[in-house]
Parts: C-alpha cells; structure tokens; sequence
C-alpha cells in the first residue's frame, strides 16, 4: 500500500498559506471600505507659474504664450559653432623607441595622449615640444600627424 505524498509538514505550510491569502484578502475589502473613494478632481496636482505642484488651477491671466518655433532642441549646428584650432601643442613626457609608443602632454589642458610610432611626422624624443591632432581611437584620444616644434 502507498503511503500519501501529503506530509504533516506540507499540510501546515499549505494552511498558512491559504490563511495568509484570506487575511490579505480581508485587509484589502476593509481597505477600500474605509477609503474616501475621492473624485478624479480631488486627484489632481497642478503646477503653478514657479514650477511648483498645487491643487489649485492655474490662473488664466497668467498664462505666457510660447513660440514653438523659438524653442532649440538639440546640439547646434557645425556653422554655428566656432571652428577650434585642430593642431595642439604638447610635450612628450614618456616616448619608448623600441616598443613605438609614448604619452604627450597637452599644453592647454595637462591631459595625457597616447602617441603611436605610425602617427609621427618627425623623430620625437622625452621633452620635445611637439604640434599634434587628436583622433578618436579604442582606448581614447590618440595624438596623430606629431611634428616636432
């Protein structure tokens, strides 16, 4: 004869469950009988001419018209923008002849730039002052087309 699957152990968790399940049940009838059950309008924020919230309308004099028109979103256009100066001055802090690799330090803004043996125009050495482009690479700006100064 086969024994039941329903242990004493399982009997409990599933009365604790169902009774769990009714007081929530409960709980929730007895919460929506106490509830004021407000109007729509009573749920209502509004936002007054500073910008803060308030349950009472807005008044209607007021009120400032806006021009679509007048309103920018996004970046501004190339044109508009003022055309910055490609070329950079630096010094090499660090330049590794054999591996082909070194930093430059920008002058205006103290920024380290990787430098690769395949962007140089002329030989560079540690302290040279040199004139470079930057160029978006894997890891970051590189500095590219380097001359010494």
């Amino acid at each position: 004869m086969a024994r039941s699957q329903q242990t004493f152990g399982k009997k409990e968790k599933e009365k604790k469950r169902l009774k769990k399940r009714e007081e929530k049940a409960k709980r929730k009838v007895e919460r929506k009988a106490n509830s004021k059950g407000g109007e729509f309008e009573d749920m209502l924020a509004y936002v007054d001419e500073n910008g803060h919230l308030t349950d009472t309308p807005p008044d209607p004099t007021k009120k400032v018209k806006v021009d679509a028109e007048s309103i920018v979103i996004g970046i501004p256009k190339k044109e508009e923008m003022e055309e910055e100066d490609p070329v950079r001055q630096g010094k090499v802090s660090f330049f590794d002849t054999s591996k082909g690799f070194g930093f430059i330090i920008d002058a205006e803004n103290n920024e380290k730039y990787f430098v690769h043996v395949s962007g140089l125009v002329d030989e560079i050495a540690e302290n040279d002052k040199v004139s470079y482009e930057l160029e978006r690479g894997m890891k970051g700006m590189n500095a590219v087309r380097v001359k010494r100064v």
